[in-house]
């Protein structure tokens, strides 16, 4: 295996030690910023990087009080010949988070950086550094690349709990040292309440960290921040992001479950006053902006823009989709004609695009929702449809005539290399779809793998629908509903790639890393 031998990160990074009381004191952490002025700029939330390619990246911090946001990048954790770059003032308008974009960094390189915090006032007077490392993606392709990928963290009511030690599952994560991680959707559960206890079926009690916020479902602004503030008292996370990227993505539970445009709350639901959900929407997207080092929207882009592509070299190119933003309305997906789908127009237009352009080994479509797998959509008493598949395996209606649209595309453009990565589901599974199984039969095989949860409720396997010739081969689920991470369940996937073979190995992970299941796929062979 040619995987380029950079040295392992350090565990013993300033700002995440610095922030390591959080479990024990969650109100340090959760509350809004204090404005003493007699003291120096801290960020005890830690640094976070994001969508890193070749040359560029992008570090996120947030201050205890107003600041400015400077970042140093090194060669070296000495900060030798460091380059400094000027962030921006951090203050209420952005819950005093900010992200700083890097470029024209040397690729395939670990970075060292740090984050200082300077008072906006006196310059002179600042923080103590926090620290973090990245590596840029590779020039070459004998480097190869390996990322992680999950979702779906503190659902269903499980939250942080130090019992267990919080959400372990990032260590496991950490200690394989990918080149980033894939994060599939869910990152909050802005809509799930979590309660200082919680009684498990056998009698035990899980325990939780609880937070104002995290006391009822998110519709202030102030609540939505709360939710993703939630997520960064836990030290396992605030490591863990110190020392791996991250991509990404969203789907219902930052705002509110299976919700989608123009959507109204019905009044029986009381836990809500606001009932517009695109005014909920709103709001979590901002607060989604604000605590994850995500792109600001580029010139003459739709406002907030999630989905784009992120070049990994020429191994890999990562198109992460926004199936949440863009799509109708949920429905029984019986419509023979469905022109917007889960994508809308404008979205599937780019992604054939740039597939299309994209001269990868391999392509991986990050989706936040599976294809052939029934997720049914019970809101309020409706039998409508979540993700694509509607359960009737004969030809693609509703849905799942703008995913047929795309695979025939990829078939006729003979675009190779493209694998689906999804979580959502809350189990993992491999599925592999062939058009001699299909109702729909004009698309090249292709694989799909779905992992998590990441600390949330797990569930049975989901149910094949047959439009495009699934086939499960492998799954873990509970048999049971709601399972909680206390009874395992918990998952995330590994993705390898050979520098040498140019060959993909999917493993599939068990919360303390424990591999589950193996695929390797090998580049431009079809029908594999």
């Amino acid at each position: 295996m040619s995987h380029r031998p950079f040295p392992g990160r350090r565990a013993v990074l300033r700002g995440s030690l610095a922030a390591s009381a959080a479990l024990t004191l969650p109100t340090t952490l959760g509350a809004a910023p204090a404005f003493a002025r007699s003291g120096r700029p801290r960020a005890p939330w830690g640094v976070q990087a994001g969508d890193v390619t070749a040359n560029a990246g992008l570090v996120w911090v947030r201050s205890d009080r107003p600041a400015r946001m400077i970042v140093e990048t090194s060669a070296t954790e000495s900060f030798r010949r460091a380059r400094s770059w000027r962030g921006s003032l951090l203050g209420p308008g952005t819950d005093f988070t900010g992200t700083t974009r890097l470029h024209g960094l040397p690729p395939g390189e670990q970075i060292h950086y740090r984050v200082l915090l300077a008072d906006p006032d006196d310059p002179r007077r600042g923080g103590e550094p926090v620290t973090g490392t990245f590596r840029t993606a590779p020039a070459r392709r004998r480097d190869g690349v390996r990322f992680l990928w999950s979702g779906d963290l503190a659902g269903q009511g499980w939250g942080i709990n130090p019992d267990l030690g919080g959400y372990r599952i990032f260590d496991a994560m950490a200690r394989l040292d990918p080149d980033f991680f894939l994060f599939s959707g869910d990152t909050v559960y802005a809509d799930g309440p979590v309660a200082a206890t919680a009684a498990l079926p056998d009698g035990r009690v899980w325990r939780n960290v609880t937070t104002e916020e995290k006391s009822k479902v998110a519709e202030t602004l102030a609540e939505f921040r709360g939710n993703f503030r939630y997520n960064l008292l836990d030290e396992n996370l605030r490591r863990f992001n110190a020392r791996v990227p991250s991509i990404v993505q969203w789907d219902d539970h930052e705002v509110r479950n299976n919700w989608y445009p123009g959507q109204r709350i019905a009044d029986t639901d009381t836990r809500y006053t606001e009932k517009s959900v695109d005014v909920l929407a709103a709001r979590a997207r901002r607060a989604f902006g604000e605590y994850f080092p995500t792109p600001a929207p580029r010139p003459g882009a739709r406002e907030g823009r999630m989905y784009r592509v992120l070049r990994q070299g020429p191994l890999l190119d990562v198109f992460v989709l926004d199936m949440r933003t863009y799509r109708n309305a949920n429905s029984p997906g019986d419509r023979t004609v469905d022109p917007q789908g889960i994508l809308g127009r404008e979205q599937l237009d780019w992604l054939k695009g740039e597939l299309a352009r994209s001269r990868a080994v391999w392509k991986v479509i990050a989706a936040d929702m599976p294809i052939g797998l029934v997720v049914p959509d019970t809101t309020e008493g409706r039998q409508h449809v979540e993700a694509v598949a509607q359960g009737d395996p004969g030809a693609p209606l509703g849905r799942e005539l703008q995913i047929a649209e795309l695979l025939r595309f990829v078939k006729h453009r003979r675009i190779t290399g493209t694998v689906w990565l999804t979580a959502d589901v809350h189990h993992t599974s491999a599925q592999h779809y062939r058009p001699e199984r299909a109702a729909f039969g004009d698309f090249e095989p292709f694989w799909e793998f779905v992992s998590g949860p990441l600390n949330a409720g797990a569930f049975p396997a989901s149910a094949l629908d047959g439009t495009f010739g699934p086939e499960r081969v492998w799954v873990k689920a509970p048999t049971a509903s709601n399972v909680s991470p206390a009874d395992g369940y918990q998952f995330f996937g590994e993705v390898d790639i050979d520098g040498d073979s140019g060959e993909l190995t999917v493993r599939m992970r068990e919360q303390d890393g424990t591999v589950l299941f193996t695929k390797t796929l090998r580049p431009g062979l079809v029908g594999q």
